[in-house]
Parts: structure tokens; sequence; C-alpha cells
């Protein structure tokens, strides 16, 4: 037993491998009761892994993990009290809506009266009562998406485990499909933990993250934090789009860093711990955080050139080189471009930006 019986999920040091390839390298993290939980990062980072070891798929090498206070990585996956959600559903194609949803309970040992009762509370609960007598071949992808959340739900599971459910759906419906997840979460009041790829959907739906890379957790925090004070180089490229630049630090002042850009660019940004003068790191601007100006408005204004504009529909991104060869990106969102001016490509401009939007990172 252990006295963190406040958290769901509590992984201690876990580590995985594969003959020599060490997948997962001794992840540490907690997963609180009621929260929606994401574990984020590229093909291969161990995500899935950590998942499917969570779930009992997968023996842990070495370390601990405890769900509420109990020690489970020695249980079978039968004798856990998860569920976990399946990227291709794999719901029985020969099965009734309803009878899938219901297939789990009879196999605990409810009677198929109480079964069936369960089920169609839960395929009301996904908004498919209407569904039920349908076989999964007769519905939309998103719609057996939902009759694989609701069949995982039936049982009541403590910690729901879902593996990039949303992947094979189109956009639209997936955006559609994050916020019913997020929805669910909180009216079940079940803890989830998800799997994905995918920074935008992470943003959209986590309560917390955890952003993986080679096996390693590089950053834990709340989507906002993770966004704009990312730890470290991999975590600022891999979330979202961010201008990064190749600094030296030339001094340090009352906690303000005057970093030198090259070309005789100068940028002023928040002291870091770890970062002292004479070194040569990263800084981290997010593109929206950035307007330009036919004039400097700041003596930090940096001088360039507009080489592309970019539509994406809720913005548009303009590609700038600056006077020392450097490329950034400044995003404009189309309810502020009625008020601001468009640059056209070969207009000499200004860079300007926002109180406090750079940031040094530490690797």
């Amino acid at each position: 037993m252990t006295d963190r019986i406040d958290c769901a999920i509590d992984v201690r040091d876990a580590v995985k491998r594969y003959g020599s390839f060490t997948a997962l390298k001794k992840i540490s993290l907690s997963i609180k009761d009621n929260e929606f939980f994401t574990l984020l990062g590229p093909s291969g980072c161990g995500k899935t892994t950590l998942l499917r070891m969570i779930a009992g798929f997968e023996t842990v090498t070495e370390g601990e993990i405890f769900l509420y206070g109990a020690e489970i990585e020695n249980l079978p996956p039968f004798k856990r009290p998860v569920n976990t959600v399946f990227q291709n559903y794999a719901l029985f194609p020969h099965m009734t809506v309803l009878d899938n949803v219901g297939f789990g309970l009879e196999m605990k040992g409810a009677s198929k009266t109480d079964a069936r009762k369960r089920a169609g509370e839960m395929l009301e609960l996904v908004q498919l009562s209407q569904f039920s007598d349908r076989k999964p071949s007769q519905l939309s992808g998103g719609q057996q998406q939902r009759v694989a959340l609701a069949r995982a739900l039936a049982p009541e599971p403590k910690v729901l485990l879902l593996d990039e459910p949303l992947s094979a759906l189109d956009l639209k419906l997936r955006k559609a499909m994050q916020i019913e997840l997020k929805h669910l979460q909180r009216e079940t009041g079940i803890t989830f933990i998800f799997v994905t790829h995918d920074q935008e959907e992470a943003l959209t739906m986590s309560d917390r993250i955890a952003v993986m890379s080679a096996g390693e957790l590089q950053q834990l925090g709340e989507a906002r934090e993770i966004y704009e004070r990312p730890r470290n180089m991999f975590v600022a490229d891999f979330i979202g789009e961010t201008n990064l630049l190749e600094v030296s630090v030339d001094k340090i002042e009352e906690g303000r860093a005057v970093c030198h850009l090259g070309g005789g660019h100068e940028l002023t940004c928040n002291a870091v711990d770890g970062i002292g003068v004479g070194s040569q790191v990263h800084m981290n601007i997010r593109p929206e955080r950035l307007f330009m100006s036919d004039t400097p408005v700041e003596a930090e204004s940096l001088k360039g050139i507009v080489q592309d504009n970019i539509f994406i529909g809720t913005d548009l991104s303009t590609i700038v080189k600056l006077s020392n060869g450097v490329d950034f990106i400044v995003r404009t969102s189309n309810s502020d471009r009625g008020n601001k001016r468009i640059f056209e490509p070969g207009s000499e401009i200004y860079v300007n930006m926002e109180l406090g939007a750079a940031r040094l990172l530490v690797d």
C-alpha cells in the first residue's frame, strides 16, 4: 500500500525494456482523481507503452504502479478496475449496438436483463439510444467510437484509458468528439488517461499534460503552462507553432537577460536558472505574441522583409526574414486584420513583441 491514495494512478520510476532497447526510462508521475490527463508525444516516445503498462497489457521491467493506493503492476488486466478504448474500437460486427455495450457486463457475471438495462443507460449517455438495434457496420465512424466509449464506461471503471481513439475520424468530427469526451469525463467523474500525438487535441481537452520524448518525461503541467512556459526546446517546438532563435546571453541584471541574436539584434527576457552570461542557448517566441509595423515601436524592434503571407483560415501567418537571415513567423488573427495593416511580400517592416513573449530555454 502507499499513502498516495489521493491519486488515481501513481507511477514510480517505471522502466520498460525490450531486450537491449529501453522504451521507458524511469517515468514518475501522479494522475489525480477525476482528472482528464493526457500523455502527449510523437510516435515512438513511449506514451502507448506506458498506457498499456497501466492497463496490464505490458509488464513493468522496473518500478511500481499504484491505483488509488493499491499496487497493481503485478495484477493481470482483468483484475484491474480500468477499461481501455482502443484506436480501432474492436466492436463485435455480428452483435447489435446494445449487445456490444452489454457484453462485458455479462462476462463479469451480470444477468442479461441487468446488462441490457445498464447498456441502455450508457447509450443514452452517449446519445445513441435510437441506434441500439443496429449493427456496427450501419454506423458512422463517430457513432462507432461512441459505442466503444459506452461499452468501456458500462462496468464503471475507476480509470478509463483511451489510446488515440479519435485518430481515424475526419477533422470536423474529431473536434466535435473532443468536446464530447471532455463532457463525458466531467459527467461520469471517471479519471480519463488519454494518449495522443496531436498537440491541439491535448490542449483542448486536458486538465494536465505529460509531454514525452524518447521514453522520457519532458514536462508535466496544465495546458496553458505547457504552452506558455515550455521547459526545454523539445516542448517549445512540439507544442504548437513557435519561433526558436539561437542567442547568446550577454548580460544579466535584476532578473533580466540581455541576449544577442546576431546582426546587431538584441532581445531582453526574464533570466532562467541554469543559464548564465556567455551561454549559447535558444529563445522561444510564439508567433501570436508578435506584431508588425512599418516603423519601430520599441527599442528592440527587429527589422526585416516580408517573404510570404499564408492564409490558414482563422489566422494569417507572415514569414519575415530578419537582416541577419533568421526567419520569423508572425501570426495575426482574422479578427485583428480589419484594424491592422497587411504587409505584402517585399515590404520592409519591423517585428515587435508583447511584454514577456520571449522565453529562454534550458536546452
